[in-house]
């Protein structure tokens, strides 16, 4: 699970710099996959940027009650993206898709690891 959880956060981090940074660049990739600048991508930046930022943050204290709701959140924006977009062949969905179904993972270690936790410190009487 410890191995997942730095896996998952690395992944947000090495995808969400350059993605941040092409976003307040005004980089051609962005322009073409998500538009030209508009409130509404700067909303998006603002949220990408606060999940690099936590996600930065959260490899210095990996415990996974902090992990788990950041992927939570991002599993459940990412699964919707291809509804809200209209679209399941946009770059940008499919890898929303696929993020989302890594960090699946990842949560479904924290809460099974979880449970047993939970199972071991008030075992069935």
């Amino acid at each position: 699970m410890k191995k997942m959880i730095l896996a998952s956060l690395l992944l947000n981090v090495f995808v969400l710099i350059p993605v941040c940074f092409s976003l307040m660049t005004n980089q051609p990739w962005a322009v073409d996959m998500l538009g030209a600048f508009t409130p509404a991508r700067g909303f998006l930046l603002s949220l990408w940027g606060t999940i690099l930022v936590v996600s930065i943050g959260l490899l210095f204290k990996r415990e996974p009650m902090l992990v788990a709701p950041l992927f939570l959140l991002q599993i459940i924006y990412k699964l919707t993206t291809p509804f809200t977009v209209g679209s399941f062949t946009n770059p940008v969905v499919i890898s929303n898709v696929a993020i989302a179904l890594f960090h699946l993972i990842t949560l479904s270690l924290i809460i099974r690891a979880l449970q047993r936790t939970a199972s071991s410190l008030h075992p069935a009487e």
